[in-house]
């Protein structure tokens, strides 16, 4: 068995100290494949160690500039550190060298979106959700991206569209709700997908303080007539 064998093993058995040994063995007989670099960078990414897991991707770059899966790896440290702006170019640039996952496109838009470019996040959400439509996390992101740039009927086919699949999913009941609340005169179906997120979920204050805010509003106006 091969290090890059043994270091496969050792992650799957939850050893990474080991695994660690094995990548960089195998990165010390091929000193030119940069896969063997990324494989230890991904690792120390793994465990939250970014000071030792940088160097790793940027050897793998120096070897090999179109290396995507490198700025893919690097990128997710940046995004990890809320630089959402190096991440950006560097997701943007791992997907030009050729990593076309979901998970790319995904990760660029959430980058652009945590820096207040919501709308330039849009397509990119978009082309996740193309190549991943059973992915409700992605979904959900495509939604509430949608929602906060007021594009209202689009968000609330994707959150409906979770619901299809997933009834007790109390993100999207909440997200529902507050758009119903915020977006239409609906309030009883705004309270009724608020109601349904805390009761699946007791401990989503968000959804019990919205209904509460629209419970007190209702209350206040029949007050008043």
């Amino acid at each position: 068995m091969g290090h890059n064998e043994q270091a496969i093993e050792a992650l799957e058995a939850g050893n990474f100290e080991k695994a660690v040994a094995e990548f960089i063995k195998a990165a010390e007989e091929s000193p030119d494949d940069p896969v063997g670099y990324v494989n230890v960078g991904n690792v120390f990414a793994s465990i939250g160690d970014v000071e030792k897991a940088e160097p790793f991707f940027q050897k793998a770059l120096v070897l090999d500039s179109e290396m995507g899966t490198a700025y893919y790896g690097l990128a997710n440290l940046y995004f990890n550190q809320e630089r959402y702006d190096e991440a950006t170019t560097l997701y943007e640039k791992s997907i030009s060298c050729g990593v076309q996952e979901a998970d790319a496109y995904f990760m660029l838009g959430k980058s652009l979106e945590r820096a207040d470019k919501g709308r330039l996040a849009l397509p990119y959400l978009q082309r996740a959700l193309e190549l991943a439509p059973d992915d409700l996390e992605i979904r959900l992101s495509y939604g509430i991206l949608l929602a906060n740039q007021g594009v209202y009927d689009l968000a609330e086919d994707q959150f409906k569209s979770i619901l299809e699949v997933e009834p007790e999913n109390s993100d999207a009941h909440f997200n529902l709700g507050f758009l119903f609340a915020v977006s239409t005169e609906d309030k009883e179906q705004a309270l009724l997908h608020l109601e349904k997120a805390f009761t699946i979920d007791p401990e989503h204050v968000q959804a019990r303080y919205v209904y509460d805010m629209i419970q007190m509003g209702e209350e206040n106006d029949s007050a008043e007539k």
